[in-house]
């Protein structure tokens, strides 16, 4: 028989859960629920990602510097992870892109004790510039989920990345900056993601004749987004798309079939007038 302090306490959790039915909207319980369920599969698959990922080996030519690409067509894709994480999150995404077309697409991960926006940029510089020539590709598409998207935008924005990167996706980033959980600005790559920190600042400033095609994925459902609409990329000189997201929250946007099914359509043509349409609903 159960002690009665540890049946008050279950009451006690039984009715606040209750209560929380009734104050929190449907779709939020059911974007928590999948929230909580990515987040534990994710610790599962964390340790699988944490070693930097291989390049793919390619017969070389004797008598050439460059390894070439399996097809010609075929524009490499660079997938960047979010803070604290790695090239783990993006099991699902890559699966889909593979199953779904002629894919070439590595994971890059930047060590989780950095510690600046611009020193992780530069270093996805060098990694493109390795890729392009490894594949003998002249440029690459990157997909970013979060901060990784604010890495990405900064190298093609403020480090001349236009020339490289052909689309840029980014998936839950904040572009104009989050306001979210305040304590955690201790860490000073937090702090630049915080509205008006000066890398912020310099995302705003002018980026004329900026040649790479931005698409950006937000969540009406994103808790790590404040607001929501941060997400959001809105720049006179940039070439953007915002693709609004409705019933899922931060962590499944890299992971949801749904929206695999927009960064493909994203990817697919590279055209500048192409694009997936304005809005994806996984109801």
């Amino acid at each position: 028989m159960p002690l009665p302090c540890c049946r008050v306490v279950t009451e006690f959790t039984a009715q606040w859960l209750n209560g929380l039915r009734h104050l929190l909207p449907a779709a939020l319980l059911r974007a928590t629920a999948l929230e909580l369920a990515i987040l534990a599969g994710h610790l599962v698959l964390y340790p699988t990602g944490i070693t930097a990922e291989r390049p793919p080996r390619r017969r070389s030519t004797p008598g050439t510097a460059q390894l070439p690409a399996a097809r010609a067509d075929v524009v490499p894709t660079v997938l960047l992870h979010g803070f604290v994480d790695n090239r783990s999150v993006f099991v699902l995404l890559r699966r889909a892109l593979a199953r779904h077309g002629p894919h070439h697409v590595e994971c890059l991960n930047y060590s989780p004790l950095t510690c600046d926006i611009r020193t992780a940029a530069e270093l996805l510089g060098r990694h493109v510039e390795e890729i392009c020539a490894r594949t003998g590709q002249r440029e690459v598409d990157i997909v970013g989920h979060s901060l990784g998207g604010l890495i990405a935008r900064y190298y093609v924005q403020r480090l001349g990345g236009d020339h490289r990167v052909r689309t840029l996706v980014t998936l839950g980033t904040p572009h104009a900056g989050t306001a979210f959980a305040p304590l955690a600005g201790a860490h000073p790559i937090v702090r630049q993601m915080r509205p008006g920190s000066s890398v912020i600042e310099e995302l705003r400033m002018p980026a004329p004749g900026c040649r790479t095609r931005f698409v950006s994925f937000w969540s009406d459902l994103d808790r790590i987004m404040v607001p929501v609409e941060t997400a959001c990329i809105d720049h006179p000189d940039l070439l953007a798309q915002n693709v609004r997201v409705s019933g899922i929250g931060h962590l499944a946007l890299p992971v949801h079939p749904a929206v695999a099914a927009g960064i493909r359509e994203a990817l697919a043509s590279g055209a500048a007038a192409a694009g997936p349409s304005g809005a994806v609903s996984v109801a």
